[in-house]
């Protein structure tokens, strides 16, 4: 029966990690579920009618536990905290089997992601069992501990705010488009062209984690992000920046000697870059290492 499990831990991950946006936590998610179904007794095994089920039950449960725990970890977390950016299989430099990385589609996307994390954990648990992975509303219930009307109530709340943040996003086509005007405008050091490309709202938002150098707090506005990156650039002169996929379309990749020290994805709404994601922190890059 173990056997047989093992073939769901790419599942399980993935749901872990939607819920989660850390894989290192998801793979903690889902080894704990693991360690849960071995503890049980043969008896207690043989009750279970669906194993597959209730591993995603319970792994379910385990995250919404430990969204409540992360929150309290972040108070003391240096700087902005970012979900982890995913590789696609073409980009990834690392080893591991395509099949067991978390599938790469609009819900692993960092502009998601980073509205997912500003959900309660009930909401998220609820919107990522029902919207994403279509599981019905007495099983949500069941895993988040409410009513079904009550889980519905999370489920709706959740797609509202996540609809409020994610509508206006450029289609796949357009945000490439305006990547690749960016990734122009900052190559060639043109100030004006990139400002231009730039919402005037525009954030940018590095995750360094305390462990690498990276902006404390979000810069905002296109002047002030503009001189932002094109300042890294310039006091980075050996640093390489390559084209990558992702789950929100066209992003970047900065190396430096070969190894990848930053990932930039971007947020696209309209005509302009909206959103800077800047994820430095080396724990949260092993994926692209």
């Amino acid at each position: 029966m173990t056997a047989a499990l093992d073939a769901e831990r790419p599942a399980l991950r993935g749901l872990a990690y939607r819920m989660l946006g850390s894989v290192s936590d998801a793979e903690d998610a889902v080894q704990e579920a693991f360690v849960r179904w071995v503890r049980l007794t043969d008896a207690q095994r043989g009750e279970v009618d669906n194993p597959g089920a209730w591993m995603m039950r319970v792994t379910s449960r385990i995250c919404l536990d430990m969204l409540g725990s992360a929150r309290a970890r972040r108070e003391t977390y240096v700087g902005p905290w970012l979900p982890e950016p995913l590789p696609t299989v073409a980009s990834a430099t690392s080893t591991v089997d395509p099949q067991e990385r978390v599938t790469l589609d609009d819900s692993v996307s960092m502009a998601l992601q980073v509205v997912l994390d500003t959900l309660t954990p009930a909401e998220r648990v609820a919107f990522v069992l029902h919207d994403v992975f279509e599981l019905p509303f007495a099983q949500v219930a069941d895993t988040v501990g409410r009513s079904v009307a009550a889980s519905r109530q999370l489920a709706s709340s959740a797609r509202r705010k996540v609809r409020a943040r994610t509508r206006d996003a450029a289609p796949r086509e357009r945000h490439d488009a305006v990547a690749a005007a960016f990734a122009a405008s900052t190559g060639t050091g043109d100030f004006e062209a990139l400002v231009a490309l730039l919402d005037p709202e525009v954030t940018l938002t590095s995750d360094g984690g305390g462990k690498v150098s990276a902006a404390r707090r979000p810069v905002h506005g296109a002047a002030n992000v503009a001189r932002f990156i094109l300042g890294v650039l310039t006091q980075r002169p050996q640093v390489t920046v390559d084209p990558i996929t992702t789950a929100d379309g066209l992003g970047f990749v900065v190396s430096e000697d070969g190894v990848v020290d930053t990932v930039m994805v971007l947020g696209v709404r309209g005509e302009r870059v909206s959103d800077v994601w800047l994820m430095r922190n080396p724990d949260k890059l092993t994926s692209w290492r």
